[in-house]
């Protein structure tokens, strides 16, 4: 009989500590959007991640090379302790279960703004590490072919396969003319290493940490690294699909970005106008693409939870589109097509 994954990755683990009695706990440590699972690993009281990333599905070589490039850089992100290429498995250190989503809810639910702000910074601050400090000869370039494949999501999976649009040519028109003026303007931006998922369900509070001077958040889910446009990872991290912060509070942790980023030579001849520019259009690239990510990943991948996100990113969607002329179609077109068909699916208030 064919042995399943779980039985060859606790095998694989065993081999690893012959010498002690490795217990794997099989509930999943965290929900994942790929299609790789971890489960704790405790092994005379120390704590690993064991990771089952399916070969036909994940590139574990990948994963490895670029945590090693940040941990080069100084960014927490996990150590590797063994890897199995052959059969996708890997030993992680363990970065506990606090995200900063989990802690985020809970200082806000304590109205606790002084550690919500010092959370932001602490991550803008490992941000302009990442983009200061990695190598980027080492990444893949965010191409005009990726960025156009990842807004095409909207309409592949959002559209047609979720909402069951009939798209005309005109409606086609100004779909394609919307993403070529937004993947024009991220082409157009400094590129900088790009972590490419930075939000606040993948940033770690780390225990011994937790608020103190030289706190840095753990940094996961980076496997997609490229280099690509500097405002990217800062817009996943401000306008999350996972948590709201009004615009006032954004722009705030924005300018912080900004000003740190000039002084650091992070970014140059970029004014304060461009930069919120830069920012808004990149993340209109970004909730395109997220909102078809999460119509694919409830249709193709049977995990319907993340339709509840939806909403918010369609809010940060038409919030900022309406602010520029060059996307006034498709504005218009959003509102009077899409917006009542997803009512009917989705809870928009």
């Amino acid at each position: 009989m064919m042995e399943s994954r779980q039985e060859l990755l606790v095998n694989w683990i065993k081999k690893i500590f012959p010498k002690s009695e490795a217990q794997l706990d099989f509930a999943l440590v965290s929900g994942d959007a790929s299609f790789r699972k971890y489960y704790r690993v405790s092994v005379e009281q120390q704590n690993f991640i064991a990771v089952d990333a399916p070969p036909s599905r994940e590139d574990s070589k990948k994963f490895v090379r670029i945590c090693n490039l940040l941990r080069r850089a100084s960014v927490k992100a996990p150590k590797v302790f063994s890897n199995n290429y052959e059969e996708g498995f890997m030993l992680l250190e363990d970065f506990g279960d606090d995200t900063y989503l989990k802690i985020l809810e809970n200082c806000r639910n304590q109205n606790d703004f002084n550690k919500i702000n010092y959370l932001y910074k602490s991550a803008i601050n490992a941000l302009l590490n990442i983009q200061a400090n990695v190598d980027k000869e080492r990444l893949d370039s965010y191409s005009r072919e990726k960025l156009n494949q990842e807004m095409s999501l909207f309409e592949d999976w959002f559209c047609l396969n979720y909402l069951d649009l009939d798209l005309d040519d005109r409606s086609r028109n100004i779909i394609s003319e919307a993403r070529f003026f937004l993947e024009n303007s991220a082409l157009d931006q400094l590129q900088v290493p790009v972590h490419r998922d930075y939000h606040s369900r993948n940033l770690m509070v780390l225990d011994q940490e937790f608020f103190s001077e030289s706190m840095k958040p753990g940094v996961i889910d980076f496997q997609d690294a490229v280099v690509g446009p500097y405002t990217y990872d800062l817009v996943s991290l401000l306008r999350d699909a996972y948590i709201f912060w009004d615009k006032k509070q954004v722009e705030q942790w924005a300018l912080y970005y900004f000003k740190n980023a000039l002084s650091l030579g992070v970014i140059e001849k970029v004014d304060q106008a461009q930069f919120y520019r830069d920012f808004d259009l990149m993340g209109l690239q970004r909730q395109m693409k997220v909102i078809g990510i999460f119509a694919r990943l409830a249709i193709r991948d049977n995990k319907p939870d993340y339709l509840a996100d939806i909403p918010l990113v369609i809010r940060y969607f038409l919030e900022v589109g309406q602010r520029y002329t060059e996307l006034k179609s498709f504005i218009h077109w959003f509102k009077k097509t899409v917006i009542p068909v997803v009512g009917t699916k989705i809870d928009l208030t």
